[in-house]
């Protein structure tokens, strides 16, 4: 829709702002205001919270990396004779495992200082990353990446007026598109406005696990309405939808390793009580 630069500017490494570069600049201050706010509600720990903070943006900064990479990869694989090459796109699975991969090794080297757990902030986690990664997709729609099967140049309806690449010829061109980032964005907008009625409402530990699951599930529905190819990883099934598949599976494992972990923790602890009493 606005993929020209909204100004030019003359900073070292920058030369323009795009609206695709804003969206994701909000995108991750409303997730860091996320953190903050409801860590408050929630009784953790300052200290805690700031950790988490500092954590998050080495997180989010190797995330980003990672996504290159593993947009370069799934190229390379899709075109061996173009090389291995950074700087062609990014993809958001890429980049959630390469900052989830990064935040926890963090977090276990610090484990022993911190004076917070790792399972207090599991079902605030998902809602910093709903919310960001909602606004990441306008950022997207801006810029007319990941966007679904072009139209044709006439109104037309379900469409919408924008710049993406032919998914036929590969070229830039203006046209009306299925706007699969706007589809995108609003499901991850409910998704955050559900995972914060849940936690604050019911105390619900759940929202990584419901997370993993319906995303996953979302992920790889859109992906056949998406038409920005990026490759095939298995068969005939895209590198996001054979991760989408991964992430269903690991939320639906963490969920029954983690009822069954509470439901233990909950016949010993009057045990461990009672031989506690006894000893003193």
């Amino acid at each position: 829709m606005f993929p020209d630069p909204i100004f030019n500017v003359d900073i070292p490494f920058i030369k323009d702002i795009h609206w695709y570069g804003v969206m994701i600049a909000v995108g991750v201050l409303f997730c860091f205001l996320t953190l903050f706010y409801f860590g408050k509600k929630l009784g953790l720990s300052t200290k805690f919270v700031d950790f988490v903070f500092y954590n998050g943006i080495v997180s989010i900064a190797l995330g980003f990396f990672s996504a290159a990479v593993f947009q370069a990869f799934y190229n390379y694989l899709d075109n061996p004779e173009g090389g291995f090459k950074l700087g062609s796109g990014i993809t958001f699975i890429g980049g959630l495992i390469g900052g989830a991969a990064c935040f926890l090794i963090i977090y276990f080297i610090f484990k022993k200082k911190l004076d917070g757990k790792l399972t207090d902030i599991l079902s605030l986690v998902p809602c910093c990353i709903t919310v960001a990664h909602a606004f990441g997709r306008l950022g997207c729609l801006f810029a007319g990446c990941c966007h679904g099967a072009y139209l044709g140049e006439q109104p037309v309806t379900g469409g919408i007026w924008m710049e993406g690449t032919h998914p036929e010829y590969g070229y830039k061109m203006w046209g009306y598109f299925v706007p699969t980032q706007l589809y995108e964005a609003i499901f991850l907008f409910v998704l955050f406005a559900l995972f914060v009625f849940l936690l604050l409402k019911f105390g619900f530990r759940r929202n990584l696990e419901l997370y993993l699951i319906l995303y996953g599930i979302f992920r790889f529905v859109i992906e056949y309405f998406r038409a920005d190819d990026r490759g095939q990883l298995v068969g005939k099934i895209s590198p996001s939808q054979f991760w989408s598949i991964l992430m269903v599976v690991l939320g639906a494992g963490l969920w029954v390793v983690m009822t069954v972990w509470e439901k233990k923790r909950a016949t010993t602890a009057p045990t461990e009580e009672i031989s506690g009493e006894t000893e003193e």
